[in-house]
């Protein structure tokens, strides 16, 4: 199946939402679940503890797959943990396949607001301007993984064995998605 449409995932009841660092799947993961009546499973709170520690690959499973083998859920992001068991599971993937400067000025302006405001994320931790700034912060990882992520959604969207992909250019391609739903 693969490309897939508004219809697509209007029908879902297992969404996963996939997309560069920064670029919104959180926040348009949780507008799915209001518009369709569907519980978020918002990842990274299953995969960070206090103090930025990342949880181990198997307690992310742990933690993640009851989740994951429940009805219906909007994940915002396919951790590689998981990644599988959702994958064997979703009716559709809401891709967010936006330019390398849209995601990525996101970002910075996500982490500034954190940094300046102290907003608690991930079970109680905050971003500061160390960490944003170190050599594994998630600016950082956002330059390192952006082009294998994008790559990984275009390859599903052209595969017609994957369930339904679809594929958002630009952000108001997300904002038409939720305005039809």
């Amino acid at each position: 199946m693969s490309a897939g449409t508004i219809d697509d995932v209007r029908r879902a009841r297992r969404i996963a939402c996939f997309g560069a660092t920064g670029s919104g799947k959180t926040t348009i993961a949780a507008a799915l679940g209001a518009r369709l009546g569907l519980p978020i499973v918002a990842a990274d709170e299953h995969c960070w503890d206090p103090g930025w520690t990342e949880v181990p690959a198997d307690e992310q499973r742990r933690r993640l797959l009851p989740a994951i083998h429940a009805e219906a859920w909007v994940l915002d992001a396919l951790r590689s943990s998981i990644a599988r068991d959702a994958w064997e599971r979703v009716d559709a993937v809401v891709a967010l396949d936006y330019p390398r400067a849209t995601s990525f000025a996101r970002l910075v302006r996500r982490t500034a607001r954190r940094i300046r405001t102290h907003e608690l994320v991930c079970n109680g931790n905050v971003e500061t301007i160390r960490l944003a700034l170190a050599s594994d912060s998630i600016l950082w990882w956002h330059a390192r993984s952006w082009r294998s992520k994008r790559e990984r959604m275009r390859a599903w969207h052209a595969d017609a064995s994957a369930p339904p992909v679809l594929l958002l250019s630009r952000p108001r391609d997300a904002d038409a998605l939720l305005a039809a739903l």
